[in-house]
């Protein structure tokens, strides 16, 4: 990581919203200029100007849409004209296809598996060996509690979200010493547009009480800069987890099907 006075610039997927802009926020805030990429052109251009006048921070945008297999290396190619040099990469883009697998939208599970692993991997593989030769950089990827366990009813999305982790602590341990770091944040139910555009927001998992992004944000903001290779926000999320490696594998994926189950009487 570059110094307080020269804090280095942080390319964000998935930036307009949710976890994506409260970490764009945050790091604007902590005085990171800012590369942001989503497929929304006029979100992006607010939240550029917002970022500008409200922290002073140098601000570009992207359009794109990750699950073009092409998208990765167009972003990387656009960052380089422009002279961009990415001091820390956030691979937060991802949504969901929720439901019984025989039932769910495939186009839109390859979709995601595109978003969520293959684009992950290629942004990835495309600005880390820049960081290597700098020794110094961060990377942020954006798990889930998903990421471990199998979960019926979310079969591809906690899937792919496991890939994330694995392919984070890996990373994590190749790059020890280089002066790179990588973290996985695995935050688990969020308030945010996640749950409704996903057609979740009656499930129980997102019933009772919810993390906000900000908090989720922080979490994993505060982890990268630590070093710390895997984050999980939140004592209950934290306790779950831990719970599972003394359940069996069947146990815990029917829990997961219940989690993610209707909740009767469930009323938007």
């Amino acid at each position: 990581m570059k110094e307080n006075n020269d804090r280095g610039t942080v390319l964000v997927t998935g930036a307009t919203s949710g976890i994506g802009y409260a970490l764009s926020r945050r790091f604007a805030a902590d005085g990171f200029s800012l590369v942001m990429v989503a497929r929304d052109a006029r979100r992006l251009e607010e939240i550029s100007e917002e970022f500008r006048r409200n922290y002073s921070v140098e601000t570009h945008w992207i359009v794109k849409d990750l699950a073009a297999p092409e998208a990765a290396q167009e972003i990387f190619d656009e960052s380089r004209s422009n002279k961009i040099h990415v001091d820390i990469l956030v691979n937060n883009a991802g949504f969901n296809e929720h439901g019984s697998f025989v039932e769910t939208d495939h186009r839109q599970e390859l979709r995601m598996i595109q978003v969520h692993i293959a684009a992950l991997t290629s942004l990835t593989k495309l600005f880390l060996p820049a960081m290597v030769q700098r020794k110094q950089g961060g990377i942020l990827n954006v798990g889930s509690t998903g990421s471990f366990a199998p979960v019926p009813l979310d079969a591809v999305y906690c899937a792919s979200k496991a890939y994330i982790l694995s392919f984070t602590e890996a990373l994590a341990d190749e790059l020890r010493g280089s002066g790179v770091k990588v973290t996985a944040l695995c935050p688990g139910a969020t308030e945010t547009q996640f749950a409704s555009r996903a057609n979740m927001e009656g499930t129980r998992i997102f019933q009772g009480r919810l993390m906000d992004a900000e908090t989720v944000a922080e979490a994993g903001y505060r982890a990268l800069l630590r070093g710390n290779t895997r984050i999980v926000p939140g004592f209950a999320n934290k306790a779950t987890i831990a719970s599972l490696r003394f359940l069996p594998r069947d146990m815990v994926a029917r829990i997961g099907r219940w989690m993610m189950s209707q909740k009767p009487g469930y009323s938007a």
